[in-house]
Order: structure tokens, then sequence, then C-alpha cells
């Protein structure tokens, strides 16, 4: 017990320690941290990464090249657009 005591008194008073609202603080940015964590890990699990071919596009691939040496006019593809209905 007079070891306590001596520790005790080597403890400089003039440090400067977080104390229990530096540890609340952490607690609840680490919890915050967690249930961002969370929340984007279920967002994720909800995209649908395959993607579907395009049958323009195919069509458009497979269409021989124009007699007259032009490229024919490009028509947007619609991807990445809202998809409606």
């Amino acid at each position: 017990m007079t070891h306590l005591v001596s520790f005790a008194k080597e403890v400089d008073e003039d440090k400067v320690t977080p104390g229990v609202l530096g540890f609340i603080v952490f607690a609840a940015m680490a919890l915050a941290v967690w249930a961002l964590m969370k929340s984007m890990s279920r967002h994720m699990n909800r995209v649908d990464f395959t993607q579907v071919p395009d049958p323009e596009a195919e069509q458009s691939a497979a269409e021989p090249p124009r007699a007259d040496g032009e490229a024919a006019p490009a028509e947007p593809s619609g991807q990445g657009g809202k998809k409606q209905g």
C-alpha cells in the first residue's frame, strides 16, 4: 500500500490529461464511425453491379460500314440515366 502512496506523489499535477470527457467524445466518435460503416455496407449490398449489355450497341457493332465512309450517327445508349417506370 505504501508503494501506491509514493506513486501518487510522483504524478505531475500540471500535466493535462483528456479525462472522462475525452473518453466520452472518443467513444461517441467511434460509435458514429461504426454506425456509418454499417450503413454504408448495407447500402453497398443493395447495389446491383451486373451490367446488362446494351442491345443497340451490339446491333450497331454488327452493322457493316456505310458506302460513303461516314460512321452511323451515334444514339444515346441511356446508360447512366435514371430508369423510368
